[in-house]
């Protein structure tokens, strides 16, 4: 009976360890798969930061190129000087509200005109 006893306890203990081979192989599965993913989000990431990068970039060479074509607008330097129409709609590009784009050289337009020569360093008389 002894001998039956110790039979069955060696067998629980084999049942046991079998399961805790099976559990650490698990385990261990599972810590590759979630470093794995650690390291495709840390490619992500890295992917993500790039792309922000060009995204500043990008932004702020067009708005260099806006600023120039304005500033070429504005000039007293270019031979004909442009509509007070083509100049709404420039400083309505630009983000600059120039009110209704009507053609006519009202108040809004010379406070829009003001807030682009401030904000490009230009002397800020409200005039083309």
């Amino acid at each position: 009976m002894k001998k039956r006893w110790l039979k069955k306890a060696g067998l629980f203990l084999m049942i046991i360890y079998v399961f805790i081979l099976i559990g650490c192989a698990t385990l261990s599965k599972r810590s590759t798969q979630i470093q794995e993913l650690r390291n495709q989000i840390q490619g992500l990431e890295a992917e993500l930061n790039r792309k922000e990068q060009e995204i500043a970039y990008l932004k702020s060479l067009l708005e260099e190129r806006e600023k120039t074509r304005l500033t070429k607008i504005f000039s007293l330097e270019t031979k004909s000087r442009p509509s007070v129409r083509q100049i709404q709609i420039a400083l309505k590009n630009a983000g600059y509200n120039p009110g209704e784009i009507d053609g006519k050289m009202g108040k809004q337009t010379r406070q829009a005109i003001r807030a682009f020569q401030k904000a490009n360093g230009l002397v800020v008389d409200g005039k083309v």
